[in-house]
């Protein structure tokens, strides 16, 4: 194996897992576990405790970004890599903020994740060649300006968590269920969503979901 480097794979399709996995292991690598959601990913990363993660942006349940920073709140030493199919330099700012140590878009090429993992692992990180070479200096300039990157990124982490069950079609009842709170604190984040947002019904608050892929359009 490389170095002994223990990889996780995170995304909602199995069949993108399965790929990946085969390529990854022919060049050596040992992949330790896999996950179909953010949610999933946490709980594997506390059982097992990958050396790094790579993980979609978009899924069910709990989108890559969140977990990726709930992941890194409570392990700050795993390395994560948003493997995706969005090339907005939003998703690269949003990933960083959450933690991120690596950023690759879908149609990359084989040796590039290769290296992304190899970077991140030596303390590196890693951006997709698809992006300007100087995305990370204009995010540290955002971050020194003390700027949010847009709207999503006014959202705490809760209304970004009731957001993506609002999209994915969850009564107020029904993700206070899933989220232990009450209904009426459920609609309160959803007033607060769309005050932040600027959106005032909930068909336009889905369709911003789909349009920043916090869900799928299918």
């Amino acid at each position: 194996m490389i170095d002994n480097i223990k990889l996780m794979l995170v995304d909602d399709h199995n069949i993108v897992r399965q790929g990946f996995k085969s390529i990854l292991e022919d060049r050596g690598f040992e992949v330790i576990a896999e996950a179909a959601d953010g949610k999933e990913a946490i709980n594997a990363a506390r059982d097992i405790l990958p050396d790094v993660i790579i993980m979609d942006v978009g899924m069910p349940r709990m989108r890559g970004i969140e977990a990726s920073r709930r992941i890194k709140k409570e392990f700050p030493s795993v390395k994560i890599i948003m493997l995706t199919i969005h090339t907005n330099e939003t998703y690269i700012y949003e990933s960083l903020d959450a933690g991120a140590n690596g950023y690759l878009v879908k149609d990359t090429a084989t040796e590039d994740l290769v290296e992304a993992i190899k970077a991140v692992v030596s303390g590196e990180i890693y951006i997709s060649r698809n992006f300007p070479p100087d995305v990370l200096e204009n995010y540290g300039k955002l971050k020194k300006a003390g700027k949010k990157g847009d709207q999503f990124s006014r959202l705490t982490n809760r209304e970004r968590e009731v957001l993506q069950y609002i999209a994915e079609g969850n009564t107020s009842q029904a993700i206070a269920r899933e989220l232990f709170i009450s209904k009426k604190t459920v609609e309160n984040h959803r007033a607060n969503i769309m005050n932040k947002l600027g959106i005032h019904d909930t068909a336009s608050l889905v369709m911003y979901a789909v349009k920043i892929g916090l869900v799928d359009s299918t």
